[in-house]
């Protein structure tokens, strides 16, 4: 019997300034998923906390315990207006406390190591399927220096180290909770079926990245 892909979905908890990741809930939608292109295919979700010990414990036991072939990760951006296909990870972080106070003392996350680490994903696929969707999507080159962009690091890491074949990083934009009415907002705002719309086209582009 073929064994199924496996494509590890991640999100995040709360952190300081956004008490609401919709990250979390993103992931775990996701991860039912039920269509015909997915039959071969298992999903999975893990939500970290959003600190830097639960990426560096939780990682490595996730891709030991599950031998994903692909990760495909989803981060909160709060200032973002769109959603952003990462490209690479940067060698930085910074001197921030995580959710759960702690602020890690050095400017880079692995010390003598390239600059920057690319995501080995099917980048411009990723966004052309966002884009199907009619929602606004841009590659991004700088995925700051926090959690995320930790989390990128540490995947790229593990998939140059015989880990995962695919490794994708996306970041969100907030979603509205509540319905806003349109006279009094400036720009669209995303709603929760928003992500969950642009989130199954990207696992689609990634299981069938995983079947070639």
């Amino acid at each position: 019997m073929t064994r199924k892909k496996t494509i590890l979905l991640t999100g995040f908890g709360p952190f300081p300034g956004a008490p609401f990741n919709p990250t979390r809930p993103l992931a775990r939608r996701l991860a039912r998923m039920q269509r015909p292109g997915l039959t071969s295919t298992k999903l999975i979700a893990h939500i970290f906390p959003t600190s830097y010990a639960a990426v560096d414990r939780d990682l490595p036991e996730l891709i030991a315990k599950h031998k994903p072939d692909a990760l495909l990760m989803f981060g909160l951006a709060p200032r973002a207006r769109f959603l952003r296909v990462e490209t690479r990870a940067r060698n930085a972080v910074a001197i921030l406390p995580d959710a759960g106070g702690t602020a890690l003392s050095r400017h880079a996350i692995a010390a003598g190591e390239p600059v920057v680490l690319a995501l080995p994903a099917p980048t411009r696929q990723l966004l052309q399927a966002v884009r199907a969707t009619r929602l606004p999507a841009a590659l991004s080159r700088d995925a700051g220096r926090y959690l995320c962009n930790y989390l990128c690091w540490r995947a790229a890491e593990a998939a140059s180290e015989n880990g995962p074949r695919v490794a994708a990083f996306i970041h969100v934009p907030p979603v509205r909770r509540s319905p806003v009415p349109q006279a009094r907002t400036k720009r669209r705002a995303f709603a929760p079926a928003d992500l969950a719309r642009a989130g199954a086209q990207l696992v689609m582009v990634i299981a069938a990245a995983l079947r070639r």
